[in-house]
């Protein structure tokens, strides 16, 4: 008998999210100070010391993490939907410096001043930004309370602006200050950076009374949102010179694992990324790509080149080779459309009659594969790989896609999440997902199980038959509302599946999708639908989390495997339809 999960939200979070759109209604600034109540009250497992007079560095780390390192100079920040309506407020963002986040792919523009624009493109941006200015604001003064009383304090308000003469901070000072110890003293100097010396300043020197406006906020503008940036993909890339629609395999990943697999310039220019990983050793990678190249551990080996292409490319010392890269790909079919419509998801279209098999990661060549690889140069057939977009953005552009595309092929979905009962590298495989976003349960057939992934990972641990749930935001969650959902067997925690679900139903049925409903989709779409989690987080338990640290080999193998899973499928569909299987 189908039943739905527990109650489809907390009162307390709830009442935030209510309080927020309610205020950002309004057509001027919002003080940041109106929602604090409101969020403390929300019990965040993510900000759980926010009550506690000593700061919550964890929390500021991770606020941190996800905002501009300019926000210890914004006032104010602003919210918008396209350059129209930020210029339409007097607001010229197109002459404002691009600035960018560790965490989170967001537009931002910042004015070298007081003021900072975001670009929204769902409802999700703005679930998930508001909560992080707030939990930043509410540590920011925090802090700046304990050091204003504490010596270290009064010194580095008095001090000048650093230089290179600038004394270092004394970091037991700065614990005493803010009574930390020392793991949450590195927590803070981790999300200062190298800010750290005229960050804490700005802390010492001033209480952060941010505020926040928000232009617009429509559904019709998000669906137009959606339409520039299909409009900077399809006229150019998907039929540049006849009107016929290939069919097309979508896939929502990131930006460097479809093309890396396929397009194989890490694996054969190994040599070039070897002497950059000595030379540089970008988080401390370089022992560990010797060692995997010692030990003849191929797949290891291969992983590591393809996360270190990314440093390369960005690095002055590899920098001068981004278009022989580009032409490289470009060989096998693979072109990369980097912020089309101005929207801040990249995407990478691959044809798959022009792959070259000598090119193709091994791994993708099994015997059966490798056998009929010469099948594909008669393929049509075009994967758009989108570098994954988050939460409501999901639906709204691959709803757009799927108007403007011939055949859909399949639908394949690799994304982060966090995990209730495995550990960080573990790879989740769901059938049901509820969505806090149309309160549906969607109960679906998904086209991977554990054998699927398993045979790429040497460390983690593929879980099928899962159940997942697509929360609105990390923010928005609290320990007893997840508690109720674990216990009814709800163990992984992201935010897309959902909204991509409920676009899938409305490709597939002459209505939109409904709410707060259990929606079978199971036997209703025609194309296949696979859905793959690796595990980043465990948020309600002591294991170290991929969101803590740096590079884990952990994160990158189940990042390839999830992958090559989806590849393999998609290698093999094309196959079958070219050879009348």
């Amino acid at each position: 008998m189908d039943r739905h999960p527990p109650r489809t939200t907390s009162d307390e979070i709830d009442l935030y999210v209510r309080t927020y759109f309610s205020l950002l209604r309004s057509s001027g600034e919002v003080r940041v100070r109106a929602f604090e109540e409101a969020h403390i009250s929300s019990s965040s497992s993510l900000h759980e010391g926010c009550r506690a007079p000593e700061p919550d560095v964890a929390a500021f780390a991770y606020s941190a993490g996800r905002l501009p390192s300019c926000i210890f100079s914004v006032h104010r920040i602003v919210l918008g939907q396209s350059h129209e309506h930020f210029e339409a407020a007097g607001l010229p963002v197109r002459e404002w410096q691009a600035v960018t986040t560790r965490g989170r792919r967001r537009p931002l523009r910042y004015d070298g001043g007081q003021t900072l624009a975001a670009f929204v493109t769902s409802i999700s941006d703005i679930d998930d930004l508001i909560p992080i200015v707030t939990a930043f604001q509410i540590e920011w003064n925090k802090m700046h309370v304990l050091l204003s009383r504490s010596p270290l304090g009064k010194q580095l308000v008095q001090q000048p602006v650093a230089d290179a003469e600038s004394p270092a901070i004394d970091l037991a000072a700065l614990g005493t200050a803010l009574s930390l110890d020392a793991g949450g003293v590195k927590t803070l100097q981790a999300a200062l950076g190298e800010s750290l010396l005229s960050g804490l300043r700005e802390i010492a020197q001033r209480e952060l009374e941010l505020s926040v406006r928000l232009l617009v906020g429509s559904y019709s503008q998000y669906q137009r949102a959606a339409q520039r940036w299909w409009s900077g993909i399809e006229p150019q890339y998907l039929r540049p010179s006849h009107p016929r629609r290939p069919p097309v395999y979508f896939v929502s990943s990131n930006s460097h694992s479809v093309v890396n697999l396929l397009g194989g310039y890490a694996r054969l220019h190994r040599d070039q990324l070897i002497q950059f990983a000595q030379k540089r050793n970008p988080e401390q990678l370089a022992e560990s790509l010797s060692e995997a190249i010692q030990r003849g551990n191929q797949a290891k080996a291969d992983n590591l080149l393809y996360y270190l292409l990314r440093s390369f490319l960005h690095d002055p010392f590899g920098a001068a080779h981004r278009e022989s890269v580009r032409d490289f790909d470009g060989e096998s079919g693979i072109q990369s459309v980097e912020s089309p419509g101005r929207i801040d998801v990249s995407a990478q279209l691959v044809q798959i009659g022009s792959l070259k098999q000598d090119r193709v990661d091994p791994r993708l060549l099994p015997p059966d594969i490798a056998r009929s690889f010469s099948l594909l140069s008669r393929s049509d057939a075009v994967i758009v790989n989108i570098d994954y977009p988050l939460g409501m953005a999901a639906y709204h552009l691959l709803s757009r896609l799927a108007q403007g595309v011939g055949e859909l092929r399949g639908i394949y979905v690799m994304g982060k999440a966090a995990t209730l009962n495995g550990r960080v590298g573990d790879v989740m495989v769901s059938s049901v997902v509820h969505d806090e976003h149309s309160l549906n349960t969607y109960l679906f057939r998904n086209c991977f199980a554990s054998d699927a992934v398993q045979p790429y990972l040497e460390h983690g641990t593929v879980l099928d038959n899962q159940k997942a749930l697509t929360v609105r935001s990390a923010f928005l969650q609290n320990r007893a509302y997840m508690g109720s959902f674990y216990h009814e067997g709800y163990t992984v925690l992201e935010m897309e599946a959902g909204p991509y679900l409920s676009a899938i139903y409305e490709i597939v049925n002459p209505s939109r999708h409904p709410k707060n409903e259990i929606v079978h989709l199971s036997n209703s779409t025609p194309f296949e639908v696979g859905l793959l989690h690796y595990a980043s987080d465990t948020p309600y338990s002591r294991r170290q989390s991929l969101l803590s640290k740096s590079l884990s080999y952990f994160g990158v193998e189940s990042t390839y495997g999830c992958a090559i899973a989806i590849l393999s499928r998609i290698l093999r569909s094309e196959i079958a339809r070219l050879s009348g299987a």
